[in-house]
C-alpha cells in the first residue's frame, strides 16, 4: 500500500511546528508560502484530518500533527544518517556509530578515545550527538543514537548496558567558599547554602537520597540549570554550590576555578555504563565493538574518562 504522505509532507510538518507560521516555515524550507500552503492542504486532504488550526495568525498543532512530527523526526534522522553513511563509505568508513553522554557536554576525553578507536579499527567512525544528552535513553530506543553513556543502574526492556567506570560525586564551590578547605561535606554543612542543580528529580543513588534526606538537611534551591558546564561557571563566580560528577569537573578544578569536596565521609560513587539496544549486542556488531572498546579504554586507568 502506497503511503499517503511523502518526505516533503513530513518536513513541512516539522518546519511549521518549529516556526509556528507558514511564512517562516516556507523560508526555512526554501519554498514560497503559497506552495507550502498548497502542500499542507494536500496532506490534510490525503489524511482527511486537520493538522493545524489557526489562532491569532499562528498555527496551533493538532494531536495528529504532533504524532506525525515524532515519526518525522525518526524517519528524517534515519535518512540523514543513511546519507552520511553513504558519503563516509566512499572515504573507507563502513560503519558510523552515534554516541551521546547523559547531561554533560564535556568531551575533552573524546580525542584520546578516537585515537584509541582508530588504532583498533579504521572501518568505524564515531559521531557525537550532543543534542540527545537530555534524554539519551529515549534516543537509543528511538534509534536516534546507538550508544548512551549513562550514570546509575539502567534496567529497561530492550536495552543492555556495559560497565565503563565508577566515578565519585563532588560537592563543588568557589575557592573562596567557607567550606573550600573541607575534604568532605555532610548534610549539616550545607543547610541554607545556595544550591544549583540540573534536575530536581530525586534519584536513589544521588545526593538527595544519600546526603539531604538522611540528615533532614537541605540547601536553599537557588536555580535549576540543565547544563552542567553553565553550573560550573556559576559556582566559580560564587553564585551557588552544586553536586556533579568528578570526571567532568577535573579541568575546572585543575585550573583552580572551583574546589571539590567528597560528598559525605564515605563518599558517593556512581557507576557509568554504555547503554545500547539488546539487538545490537552481538560481538561483531559495530555498535557493540565501539562499546567494548570504550569500556576497555576507560579501564586503562582508575579515572574513567581520561580528561587532560
Amino acid at each position: 500500500m502506497r503511503p499517503l504522505l511523502d518526505l516533503r509532507h513530513l518536513q513541512l510538518i516539522q518546519a511549521i511546528i518549529e516556526t509556528g507560521r507558514i511564512t517562516d516555515a516556507a523560508e526555512k524550507l526554501g519554498v514560497t508560502p503559497s506552495a507550502l500552503s498548497h502542500r499542507l492542504r494536500e496532506a490534510e486532504r490525503r489524511l482527511d484530518v486537520p493538522l493545524f488550526t489557526r489562532m491569532h495568525k499562528r498555527l496551533r498543532v493538532t494531536p495528529a500533527a504532533e504524532y506525525l512530527a515524532v515519526v518525522a523526526e525518526r524517519v528524517l534522522s534515519d535518512l540523514s544518517r543513511a546519507e552520511e553513511d553513504v558519503r563516509r563509505m566512499n572515504a573507507g568508513i563502513q560503519h558510523v556509530v552515534r554516541l551521546s553522554v547523559e547531561a554533560y557536554s564535556n568531551y575533552r576525553w573524546l580525542p584520546a578515545f578516537i585515537k584509541f578507536l582508530k588504532s583498533r579499527t579504521e572501518a568505524i567512525d564515531l559521531q557525537i550527538m550532543a543534542s540527545a544528552r537530555s534524554d539519551p535513553l529515549t534516543g537509543v530506543q528511538n534509534r536516534q543514537i546507538d550508544i548512551a553513556v549513562m550514570s546509575g543502574d539502567i534496567t529497561q526492556p530492550g536495552l543492555a548496558s556495559l560497565p565503563l567506570f565508577e566515578d565519585p560525586l563532588l560537592y563543588i564551590m568557589a575557592p573562596t567558599h567557607r567550606l573550600a578547605d573541607r575534604r568532605y561535606v555532610e548534610g549539616s554543612d550545607i543547610v541554607g547554602e545556595p544550591f544549583i542543580t540540573y534536575t530536581k528529580v530525586p534519584r536513589p543513588d544521588r545526593e538527595f537520597a544519600r546526603l539531604f534526606r538522611p540528615t533532614d538537611s537541605y540547601p536553599t534551591w537557588a536555580a535549576t540549570v540543565e547544563l552542567p558546564e553553565a553550573i560550573v561557571e556559576l559556582v566559580a563566580s560564587d553564585l551557588g554550590t552544586s553536586v556533579l560528577s568528578n570526571w567532568a569537573l577535573r579541568t575546572a578544578i585543575a585550573e583552580g576555578r572551583i574546589v571539590g569536596a567528597q560528598v559525605t565521609e564515605d563518599g558517593i560513587t556512581i557507576p557509568w555504563c554504555a547503554v545500547l539496544r539488546t539487538e545490537d549486542m552481538q560481538e561483531d556488531d559495530p555498535i557493540r565493538v565501539v562499546a567494548n572498546l570504550l569500556a576497555e579504554w576507560c579501564g586503562q586507568t582508575d579515572s574513567g574518562f581520561h580528561i587532560t
